[in-house]
């Protein structure tokens, strides 16, 4: 038996374990400390541990980013929330130049054992510089680990292992699931997994490969499918960077077609680099071209039913399933 438990509770305890089991771990960013975040996830930590390790930062990405990698570099563990991922481009420089680098251009000498934290995702109509999803930015970049829990059980325990990886890791936390809930088991997980993709649900007619805010999309539409005689397998990529070959190209392997589902625009996305590795991997095991669903190529609008036309939605999922099945929707 579990719990059941909100996202955003799951990554509190996240972030209060961490705490409680090694001082050298701080977080740092805006709204952090007296307002309690700006998600409320770290909402009662600043009365609990202080100004020290709860520590509100000026308005600056490229300032406070910075501050954190030296942190990392001085012995400590600091984690960094960036509001949202709009707006940590200000801090690529000492993300992508920096953190991403040291330990190949030191010779192996340094590492940067920082994890930042930021929102990403459309949905809750806030405009074009609120709602982007750049995660395939930064898992274009060697040197980061690029993960994006996209359940309870992965928001507590991701991270425990980010804080335990000697190199800079990034946590993309959509902004749509933090009120979301599930069950959360009672025992602690033996192992933190931030290396492998998961399988959300069995299936055996197509592949439906996901990640972060769209997950629930995908389980929803993989069970309109099922009332439609169509059995879909639903992968979450969880880790963005390394990508989990093995896991996709077995769904694959098994389903025989594969539609990609990624909230980013579809020029230059994460769904083009999974379907070109499907491509060189598994060409020869599909049963129909390769697919995917995007959002539409716009700066995401404010108006709630346009937001919602330009986002993948279970519907387009579906619809698209079935035109690659070959079924009239």
């Amino acid at each position: 038996m579990g719990r059941r438990i909100s996202y955003r509770e799951a990554l509190r305890e996240g972030l209060r374990e961490a705490m409680q089991a090694d001082p050298r771990v701080f977080l740092m960013g805006e709204d952090v400390g007296r307002y309690g975040g700006s998600y409320a996830v770290s909402k009662g930590l600043l009365e609990e541990f202080g100004p020290e390790r709860i520590r509100d930062t000026p308005l600056s990405e490229l300032g406070f980013v910075g501050a954190g990698i030296g942190a990392a570099l001085g012995g400590m563990r600091p984690i960094v929330e960036v509001m949202t991922v709009n707006f940590s481009l200000l801090a690529l420089d000492p993300i992508v130049n920096t953190a991403a680098m040291l330990r190949h251009m030191s010779g192996g000498q340094f590492s940067v054992p920082v994890v930042i934290r930021m929102a990403t995702g459309a949905g809750r109509q806030v405009a074009a510089q609120h709602s982007n999803s750049f995660e395939a930015w930064y898992a274009h970049v060697p040197g980061l680990r690029v993960l994006a829990p996209a359940t309870v059980e992965d928001a507590r325990w991701m991270l425990r292992a980010a804080l335990a990886d000697p190199d800079p890791v990034l946590i993309f936390e959509h902004a749509q699931l933090y009120n979301s809930e599930g069950e959360l088991p009672e025992s602690e997980p033996l192992t933190v997994d931030i290396g492998s993709a998961r399988v959300r649900r069995s299936g055996t007619d197509v592949s439906l490969i996901t990640h972060g805010g769209s997950l629930p999309k995908a389980l929803q539409a993989a069970q309109e499918l099922a009332a439609q005689g169509v059995s879909a397998e639903v992968v979450d990529l969880r880790v963005l960077r390394p990508l989990d070959d093995a896991t996709i190209m077995a769904s694959v392997r098994k389903c025989r077609r594969a539609l990609v589902v990624d909230e980013a625009w579809r020029s230059g996305s994460l769904a083009a680099e999974v379907m070109a590795r499907i491509g060189e991997q598994a060409f020869f095991d599909l049963d129909a071209p390769l697919a995917r669903v995007c959002s539409e190529e716009v700066p995401i609008p404010y108006a709630r039913h346009m937001e919602e036309a330009a986002l993948p939605q279970a519907s387009k999922i579906v619809a698209a399933v079935l035109a690659l099945m070959g079924v009239a929707a």
